[in-house]
């Protein structure tokens, strides 16, 4: 036995093999079609090693028995191009054969090993072979209707093998799929099978829902993300034989909710009974939401429009039941459920001009007067409202309502402007945008999840950025330059505002002048996110500057050492920084861009002299307490230096040393950091690397002006990130190795011209010189990292790599040639002709420049 799995393990081996190097992953299940190499091909067409496979799956232990079926997955999976259209016709005749036989014994598939290798192949079937091809197997009827059965057997115990499932819902729905192409005469039997699966898996998770209750399991509900996976699959299924499957499903969807009504009516209420029909009709409103979501994957008619209407029809009456209810009882999966439902509703029948005529309408509005989608408009705002007003408790649901807010105020894909026109005008809608007040005694009238009481954690007040995002873009829809409808909608951060001032001068109230801060700050980012017009913009900087900064960088001041309070405050400041659509492209006889800035360096100042006297902090606190603030500060900085709304020369020029602090505390930050946290933590690497991108590109002058422990300290980083897997990172230091190279390589230019002019200018470049003749080995050590990298390695921004190249060359041509030498002599001595000949076409017509030109060449 120790031999046959070392023997199954090496052919599984040398069939996983990534033949052409197309994988990132050699172990990811994605490998679907195996690169068989030609001169195996012979062992492929003979049916005995097939058979040979299959035998061994029937006579060995369930250990090795597995590994028969893993070789027998990637022999399904072997090129098309390996056979011609008869072989390839008998080659999948034996495979299905194989299959009918595992079938008809399926014994050895009560392992769990067995059962998930299984149903893997039969994904892998549909994978390679077209449908068309399946169909002209002899024994296609019988193996199909075994494969069938299978399948529903699987899905009748929910409970077993999840991730095996995946595999039979990807075959049923790729067939399925497959069908309006198939031009084979022969029967391919799905739409006699197809709503047998549809059924199997409807049936199945309601039937599990009384037993996940009553004996305490796991809810298949709770795992969303395997949930919708298997629901995206079985969308594409449930259009097969459409009719059928509506049939079921109002079928059951009204019988439940008939029960249901009667659990709440009865005179004494089962508490049990009534959760059990609750999570039924969760799962009903799923696969509702589900099959209306299934018109944009397949083909539908105006019959399958109208059984949508007669389904849609049956969740906005649940809608209306539930809210009912309110604010007594309420269930937290029916709501998500809902939730998910009308959003699929949108995405399908909402907003695209062709489904004003709709027959999705037609039934709708003879039972519920929802006539169009402006209809529709208002019951998604009212719902909205409801939840936001009553379920302010349970954030999974705020969540999954703002999530959907949001996206209806993105618009849509057509007509988003007369959709959000249409938006505006609706009464739920001018509710929220007149009544998001939070009142003085720190609880909303209207919105519970806006309160800042104890009652609430710091981190429940993260959704009122989005809430925040989506009402301003419905308050800009109709603003235009009305400064004083802009007044009226801020008017409760005003007074919150003011509030939180006087608390400040109060000893007694600093806890809870730092929730409204902190709920403020959140409220203003989402404000200003959605702000991206020039007029909109304005009147937010004059609405809070100068009145307000200043109580941010007093917060800033006194809770420090609370993540909780700095983070979203420096977010702000960061999103202030922004200056997306050209938002802070002020009138040229404004100052607001410098007074941003400064107010900006003021914050990042205090923010990091203050973060630098907590000293040495464990490697659990260092991310929370001190490098995740860093790391916003660089990425406010970045904003600024590349937003082109500040001249940064004027600063020194009129003798303000903002600039040159911030610039300082960018240094101080930095040298508290050690390099492995830089690449250790993405966001702070994310924000580090691309800020000093932007400072060797504009501000040379303060690079040369660092001390030498400086300099080698950022030209290690620099060295470090090179090697970096994320691109954004590698791609940022081979932009900054070239600012600095190109800016070296002018300066020696210069130099060479010997006029007075040059020699008078060209001091700060005289510095970096000086370092680089110092420490030869910073820019040598470069050099080779990158053509290592280009040489040996999979480069995946190999643009990027090669624009310092040129630059370190001519700086170091000594250095190059012993370099080329070392890496040709250590190539085997077939290749080192090859390698030199590379070297030579590289440097071949490369002239002493470094002008575009010749750096393209």
């Amino acid at each position: 036995q120790s031999l046959a799995m070392q023997l199954l393990k090496l052919v599984l081996n040398c069939l996983s093999f990534d033949f052409i190097g197309n994988s990132a992953d050699e172990s990811a299940d994605d490998l679907c079609t195996v690169q068989i190499p030609t001169n195996w091909r012979t062992i492929f067409l003979e049916p005995e090693t097939l058979d040979l496979f299959f035998d061994l799956y029937h006579s060995l232990p369930p250990m090795l028995s597995q590994l028969a079926l893993s070789c027998l997955v990637q022999f399904a999976s072997a090129r098309r191009s390996l056979f011609n259209n008869p072989e390839r016709a008998k080659y999948l005749g034996n495979l299905i054969k194989g299959v009918k036989q595992i079938l008809e014994n399926p014994q050895g598939l009560s392992d769990p090993g067995n059962y998930h290798e299984f149903c893997r192949f039969l994904a892998r079937l549909k994978t390679n072979y077209q449908l068309g091809e399946l169909v002209m197997v002899k024994e296609y009827p019988e193996v199909i209707q075994l494969i069938a059965n299978f399948t529903i057997t699987s899905l009748q115990h929910w409970e077993f093998a999840p991730n095996s499932v995946h595999y039979l819902l990807t075959l049923w729905q790729r067939m399925v799929a497959s069908v309006p192409f198939v031009k084979s005469a022969e029967p391919h039997l799905l739409d006699t099978y197809a709503p047998e699966i549809t059924k199997a898996y409807i049936t199945s998770r309601l039937e599990c829902v009384p037993v996940v209750i009553r004996d305490g399991l796991e809810d298949p509900l709770d795992d969303t993300a395997t949930v919708f996976q298997q629901l995206e699959q079985l969308c594409t299924v449930s259009r097969c034989e459409y009719e059928k499957t509506c049939t079921l499903l109002v079928q059951l969807f009204d019988q439940n909710a008939q029960n249901y009504q009667k659990l709440l009516q009865a005179s004494s209420r089962n508490p049990l009974e009534i959760t059990v029909q609750e999570g039924r009709l969760a799962w009903l409103v799923y696969f509702v939401g589900t099959f209306v979501g299934g018109r944009l994957t397949y083909t539908s008619t105006d019959e399958h429009d109208a059984m949508d209407g007669e389904l849609s029809c049956r969740v906005f009456q649940l809608i209306t039941l539930m809210d009912a209810q309110l604010p007594e009882s309420s269930n937290e999966k029916v709501e998500l459920a809902i939730l998910w439902f009308l959003d699929q509703f949108r995405k399908t029948y909402v907003g695209d001009q062709l489904q004003h005529t709709s027959k999705v309408y037609t039934r709708m509005s003879e039972v519920l007067g929802i006539t169009d989608d402006n209809h529709v408009l208002e019951n998604f705002m009212t719902k909205i409202v409801t939840n936001l007003k009553y379920r302010g408790r349970c954030e999974p649901v705020i969540s999954r309502t703002l999530q959907f807010l949001n996206d209806l105020s993105v618009g849509y894909p057509f007509s988003c402007i007369c959709l959000l026109k249409k938006l505006v005008k609706i009464e739920a809608v001018k509710f929220m945008l007149q009544n998001h007040t939070t009142l003085m005694f720190h609880q909303s009238k209207h919105f519970p999840f806006l309160g800042v009481s104890d009652n609430y954690s710091l981190s429940d007040l993260r959704c009122r950025t989005m809430f925040y995002t989506a009402l301003t873009r419905l308050l800009v829809v109709d603003l235009g330059e009305d400064e004083d409808e802009f007044e009226n909608f801020m008017l409760p951060l005003t007074i919150t505002f003011e509030s939180v001032t006087q608390m400040l001068n109060s000893s007694f109230e600093q806890e809870a002048a730092k929730r409204m801060l902190i709920g403020l700050a959140r409220d203003l980012r989402g404000i200003a996110f959605a702000l991206n017009t020039k007029t909109s913009y304005t009147m937010l900087f004059d609405w809070i500057y100068p009145a307000y900064m200043s109580v941010l960088q007093r917060a800033i001041e006194l809770w420090y050492q609370e993540p909780a309070c700095t983070t979203p405050i420096l977010k702000l400041m960061a999103e202030f920084m922004q200056n997306r659509s050209q938002r802070l492209n002020f009138d040229v006889s404004s100052p607001n861009g410098i007074l941003l800035f400064r107010e900006a360096s003021k914050m990042i100042c205090t923010y990091g002299n203050q973060i630098l006297s907590l000293g040495t902090l464990s490697k659990y606190q260092v991310y929370p307490l001190k490098l995740k603030g860093i790391s916003i500060c660089y990425s406010a900085l970045k904003s600024a230096l590349c937003g082109n709304y500040v001249s940064f020369g004027v600063f020194k020029l009129y003798g303000d040393n903002h600039f040159d602090n911030v610039l300082q505390a960018f240094v101080k930050m930095l040298l508290s950091v050690s390099h492995s946290d830089l690449l250790q933590y993405r966001k702070l690497s994310q924000s580090y690397y691309p800020l000093l991108e932007c400072l060797t590109q504009d501000h040379m002058s303060f690079i040369t002006s660092l001390e030498p422990h400086i300099l080698i300290y950022i030209f290690t980083s620099i060295s470090e990130g090179l090697t970096a897997v994320d691109t954004v990172v590698s791609s940022s230091c081979c932009t900054s190795l070239d600012y600095i190279v190109t800016y070296l390589f002018k300066h020696l230019a210069k130099e060479g011209k010997k006029t007075l002019r040059c020699r008078e200018i060209s001091q700060d470049g005289q510095r970096l010189l000086h370092f680089m003749q110092q420490n030869p080995e910073v820019l040598q050590q470069m050099m080779s990292i990158l053509m290592n990298t280009i040489i040996f390695e999979d480069c995946r921004n190999q643009w990027s790599v090669s624009r310092p190249l040129l630059g370190l060359i001519l700086l170091n041509e000594k250095y190059f040639s012993e370099l080329r030498a070392t890496l040709i002599t250590s190539q085997p001595e077939s290749k080192r002709e090859i390698l030199d000949q590379c070297f030579r076409n590289l440097m071949e017509g490369v002239e002493q420049n470094l002008l575009v030109k010749n750096r393209d060449r």
